[in-house]
């Protein structure tokens, strides 16, 4: 295990995952190990994580929820070495110098927020381009208000489970991502505000950038979205609460 892991949980993600094994594959920083979190996939996800050309570490968790695939994907390559982690999803395309600059930015920080923009491949609209961003960046601008506590020891930043970098230090001092139902939380909010309780070396970071689908958003319409997002005031049938 290298000292910098990327770590991809994937659910039922064998179409859209060869696309985000290319990205890394063409990283220019490659030095890192890829690990894929198959979780409970029941399609070709597994098999398509673990015959893509180059080294790839796929390892299985059985119990649905991107919170608790990515914590399994952390604590395996915490437990092979990794002090340096970066998640991504199984949908999202990292920008070519993702990787290199999720490393320089560990060098000063402990968890590093990045930013998520549409993937260009799925013909973003204008909206979804320009208003639908605004709209995310406007709802972390509230949560400042509604995540404050006299315990964190830094400010609330806009976070995306699928683009973030974090130290494996803080990442067990904090207590990890949540091990629950994606339905139950938003995983990468919780892990934002335990990292707040014990480091104030938490940034937003503008340049570390990765594409992302907007599959939920086409799906679900930008009313569903937003309530998903806000504390799930809208939950979908089972299957489609996995759609990330």
């Amino acid at each position: 295990m290298r000292d910098l892991a990327v770590v991809v949980p994937a659910y039922n993600e064998s179409r859209l995952l060869p696309g985000t094994l290319a990205a890394l594959a063409a990283q220019s920083d490659q030095d890192f190990t890829l690990v894929v979190v198959d979780n409970a996939s029941t399609d070709d996800t597994a098999a398509v994580a673990a015959g893509f050309p180059g080294e790839v570490e796929v390892v299985t968790e059985p119990t649905p929820g991107a919170g608790t695939a990515a914590d399994t994907g952390f604590r395996h390559a915490i437990r092979y070495g990794a002090t340096k982690l970066l998640r991504t999803d199984a949908d999202c395309l990292p920008a070519p110098d993702w990787v290199a600059t999720g490393r320089s930015l560990l060098d000063r920080a402990d968890l590093v927020c990045g930013r998520s923009i549409p993937r260009r491949d799925e013909n973003p609209t204008w909206a979804q381009r320009r208003i639908y961003p605004a709209v995310v960046r406007l709802a972390a601008r509230a949560g400042r208000w509604q995540h404050r506590s006299p315990s964190a020891r830094a400010p609330f930043v806009l976070v995306h489970g699928h683009n973030l970098a974090i130290t494996a230090e803080l990442y067990e001092r904090c207590g990890g991502t949540p091990r629950e139902a994606l339905e139950d939380g938003a995983e990468d909010v919780t892990l934002l505000n335990r990292a707040r309780r014990h480091s104030e070396r938490i940034v937003r970071a503008e340049e570390l950038v990765v594409e992302t689908s907007l599959r939920r958003l086409r799906g679900w319409g930008a009313r569903r979205t937003f309530l998903w997002h806000w504390d799930r005031r809208y939950r979908p049938q089972a299957e489609a609460v996995h759609v990330r």
